[in-house]
């Protein structure tokens, strides 16, 4: 992985920032280093997940809003690999002018604890924090497995021949897989994938035995019959998925992991202008709010936070401690929270 860099114009920047001054739109615009008002040119989203993936359906929306509030567009592009880590790079990688937008998930939270990139939320400012869910245990439909005692048994039976569809170390499915083989014993074989997307279609077709996914990206598939549902991985049923009981009742030790799932979020890097983030917090601020968006956070059962600032730096703060507690606990790290300074 790269060395963090810092943009050798971020001085001439700020220097004709704070000569030009802020300019004000009708989004909240902010000034920009050749004078013009942010946005001066089309923006581009950076989704560190697939197309058709869990957190590309969330931020994908959020980012059609935002361009009816504003006279210029969000060019959302997907760049796949590294556990989201190429997204997260490439971002970095770009000018601290608030153009290139980083669409992403919980993920970065945990590079540096599992040695995935030096980059984690840190070197970035949250513009906006959207969203979190749970996420479901799911089979194919035609699968033998009726409930998650039975997928314990059958991976006992025969450890690691179940196929288990993945999004590779770091993400979502791998710390499912992990916290399961901590909580049951069972062992399974990872097959690694792009993303939500690809693993949904990995156990539908046949080429995987069993896989997580957000409850957002499996309930038309479960409602459809096309999949089924073994158990979501919380303490309470989820509402929008019928007849599915949480993991506890079956299993009640994975308690102390709960609440599980990711969070979804918009960053740009650390170091952009102060003025240019409030702008674009009150672009996605705003179109966060508005009924259509708030309609999808529904519609994907996407529990929301809309926060920034302080209190995003806190939340994420405190997702990661939890997270690396339970990774710890289930021992697919080696280092505790307080050794790896969290506490």
């Amino acid at each position: 992985m790269k060395k963090k860099m810092i943009a050798v114009l971020m001085t001439a920047m700020m220097a004709a920032l704070s000569f030009s001054g802020c300019g004000a739109t009708s989004a909240g615009g902010a000034g920009s280093a050749s004078g013009e008002e942010f946005p001066a040119k089309d923006l581009n989203g950076i989704v560190m997940w697939g197309e058709g993936g869990g957190t590309d359906n969330i931020v994908r929306p959020l980012c059609t809003a935002a361009d009816e509030l504003i006279d210029k567009s969000i060019i959302v592009q997907n760049k796949t690999g590294g556990t989201g880590a190429i997204a997260t790079q490439y971002v970095y990688d770009q000018a601290s002018d608030g153009y290139t937008l980083l669409l992403g998930a919980e993920n970065p939270a945990l590079y540096q604890i599992l040695g995935t990139s030096e980059l984690t939320y840190d070197d970035f400012t949250t513009v906006l924090l959207i969203g979190s869910e749970d996420v479901s245990l799911v089979v194919p439909a035609d699968s033998e497995i009726n409930s998650v005692q039975d997928l314990v048994d059958a991976a006992k039976a025969e450890p690691g021949k179940l196929m288990f569809a993945a999004t590779g170390e770091g993400g979502c499915q791998w710390q499912a897989c992990g916290l399961i083989t901590a909580v049951t014993g069972a062992e399974f074989t990872q097959l690694p994938l792009d993303g939500d997307a690809d693993c949904l279609s990995a156990v539908m077709g046949g080429n995987a035995d069993v896989t997580t996914i957000k409850s957002s990206q499996v309930m038309e598939a479960y409602k459809a019959g096309s999949v089924k549902v073994l158990a979501t991985l919380t303490a309470e049923p989820v509402a929008e998925l019928e007849g599915v009981k949480p993991i506890t009742d079956e299993f009640p030790d994975f308690g102390k992991y709960l609440p599980f799932g990711p969070f979804y979020g918009v960053w740009v890097k650390k170091d952009t202008p102060a003025d240019v983030v409030e702008s674009l917090s009150k672009i996605f601020e705003d179109a966060y709010n508005t009924e259509d968006f708030q309609n999808v956070l529904k519609n994907l059962n996407v529990k929301g936070i809309g926060t920034k600032g302080e209190e995003a730096d806190k939340y994420i703060a405190d997702w990661t401690k939890n997270t690396a507690s339970a990774l710890f606990s289930a021992g697919l790290i080696e280092k505790s929270p307080s050794e790896l300074g969290l506490e």
